[in-house]
């Protein structure tokens, strides 16, 4: 009997310590730190017009809930509008042709100043919306007046064209630097340039998508916005102008961070987001 008794903790034990190895790849937990399951995120996301997805740019977890989080807001309302910063505003024609089958992907591709990454993190999203005869909103600046600004200022935007501002949000670009993520950019370039320059080129995409989103807000819709996370973290950012241009606008934010221990939320990352994706530090990359 003792025999088996201690054969029977043997077998326990190590069942026990395999358990604990076992990899866990993500969490997902609200804003105070509890972990929630993804039918809660849903719930969520599907009762407000506007979702940010704030990403790393290079994590597969955070594109592959991207596509899922696309997939599950469609089956609960096909009133669905796709936008991302990966997209400039001037090619939003493109995009529109490609998306109604006017022009080949060779040709999308060719002209679209695409991201590294694009075919393996952004092209499902957008196969999804041509399958889907869902619209894709191209929402970011076009990087050329956003350099324009991180070198001269934001009262450059003022002299281009009528033609050319049509790709910006609404001018002249206010700023509040006190921000938390504005702040933080000025403490991590201190001594490299004008600082102001920095905060302001980065407000410039963040008001400019807001202003894109908010043009295309659909009655009764969900626009579902794909965006670095320090564009939406801390409820700023994209947010703090989209407020400004729609002050009752409903919002829910995902951010994704990158943790050694992904089974509970460190303190720094509580209150970044309505849910924060907690991806093991460990996570190969997409480039």
């Amino acid at each position: 009997m003792k025999k088996i008794i201690l054969l029977t903790l043997a077998a326990f034990t190590i069942t026990f310590v395999s358990f604990k190895s076992d990899p866990v790849a993500f969490k997902i937990f609200d804003k105070n730190g509890k972990e929630v399951e993804w039918s809660t995120v849903i719930k969520k996301c599907t009762s407000t017009e506007v979702v940010f997805f704030g990403e790393l740019h290079n994590n597969p977890i955070a594109h592959w809930l991207q596509l899922k989080l696309t997939k599950s807001l469609y089956d609960e309302n096909k009133n669905l509008v796709l936008g991302a910063e990966m997209f400039e505003a001037d090619q939003q024609v493109i995009m529109n042709e490609y998306l109604s089958k006017a022009i080949t992907e060779k040709n999308f591709d060719a002209e679209m100043r695409l991201w590294p990454n694009y075919r393996t993190d952004y092209k499902p999203l957008v196969d999804f919306a041509m399958e889907n005869k869902l619209p894709f909103i191209a929402t970011n600046i076009p990087r050329r007046y956003a350099s324009m600004v991180s070198k001269k200022g934001k009262d450059e935007l003022l002299n281009i064209s009528t033609d050319s501002k049509k790709f910006l949000c609404p001018l002249p670009l206010e700023v509040d630097t006190n921000l938390k993520g504005y702040q933080e950019i000025i403490k991590m370039n201190m001594g490299h340039g004008s600082n102001i320059n920095m905060v302001n080129a980065q407000a410039s995409k963040d008001a400019t998508m807001a202003h894109f989103i908010n043009t295309n807000l659909k009655s009764k819709g969900i626009f579902l916005h794909f965006n670095g996370a320090y564009h939406s973290d801390n409820f700023e950012g994209i947010l703090y102008y989209l407020k400004k241009y729609k002050k009752d606008v409903t919002i829910s934010t995902l951010s994704t961070v990158m943790q050694k221990d992904p089974s509970k939320l460190e303190k720094e990352n509580e209150g970044k987001a309505d849910f924060i994706i907690v991806v093991d530090e460990e996570m190969t990359t997409t480039h």
